[in-house]
């Protein structure tokens, strides 16, 4: 059977009647936690025979309650192993090489061998490891569209987009309203560039950190009484290259690395 990769899968079979007996308040919520590996879809009281035939299967990659993240990056290491590296360099925009797939992440390289072990010039930040192990095996979608959105109008982004919103839009603005200056040095420490001037934004920059997950940072200063604000943009085919949890990872690690930029250069 086919893995649960999106919540909205799961939704689909569910009776959609709130009734709270599997203790979540929607029906919606419990998908969520379905996908997520804390429930299985059986543990629905109301979920009708047919439901249960065509369910499906739990993700694999998926981390368990308590698992150990470490025993979740064994299992995508594996799953990689079972990929042909040389036939999926083209799909990722990779190079491929002394059997090892080369993919940039921020104008950086970043090897990945056919165990699934990764290696850079650079330190392998823990952020980084399961987004491109995850982006090793579904990247291969369409090229990016041009349409930008924000990550909760992703199909699988309602969900995380609250949580986005805090840990990452919240945090990276606090960084750039002390620290105007780091929107553009990420043009020149993360190959990144200035977005096109159609944006109405005081700032805008496009960064990438994986060759078909650009993601665009628009920041606007404050003025006459109005509080700054920024947001960050996603192409419109973002999940077909990434799995949404592994874009919100990689936006919590790199507002964490923009932070630490800022403490540093901003002095």
């Amino acid at each position: 059977m086919a893995q649960a990769s999106n919540h909205l899968e799961v939704y689909k079979l569910l009776p959609k009647t709130n009734c709270r007996e599997c203790d979540f308040a929607t029906c919606l919520a419990f998908a969520v936690a379905v996908v997520q590996g804390r429930k299985g879809l059986g543990d629905c009281p109301r979920l009708s025979p047919e439901a249960r035939q065509a369910a499906p299967a739990a993700p694999a990659s998926r981390p368990a309650p308590g698992e150990d993240p470490q025993q979740a990056i064994a299992g995508l290491q594996e799953r990689v192993g079972r990929v042909d590296l040389a036939a999926a360099a083209a799909g990722l925009k990779a190079d491929y090489r002394e059997g090892k797939l080369f993919i940039n992440c921020l104008g950086k390289d970043f090897a990945v061998d056919q165990q699934g072990r990764l290696a850079s010039s650079c330190h392998v930040n823990v952020w980084v490891t399961a987004p491109l192990l995850h982006y090793v095996l579904g990247g291969g979608g369409p090229e990016p569209s041009g349409e930008w959105v924000p990550l909760r109008d992703l199909p699988g982004g309602a969900d995380w987009g609250r949580f986005f919103e805090h840990r990452c839009e919240k945090e990276l603005k606090k960084v750039i309203d002390g620290y105007t200056g780091l929107m553009e040095d990420l043009v020149d420490i993360f190959a990144g560039r200035p977005a096109p001037a159609a944006f109405d934004s005081d700032i805008a920059v496009v960064i990438r950190p994986l060759p078909k997950l650009p993601v665009l940072l628009c920041y606007w200063k404050a003025e006459d009484g109005m509080d700054s604000s920024l947001h960050l943009f996603f192409d419109r085919t973002a999940e077909d290259n990434l799995r949404i949890e592994s874009i919100y990872t990689l936006g919590v690690g790199l507002t964490t690395m923009f932070q630490k930029i800022a403490l540093t250069h901003g002095r």
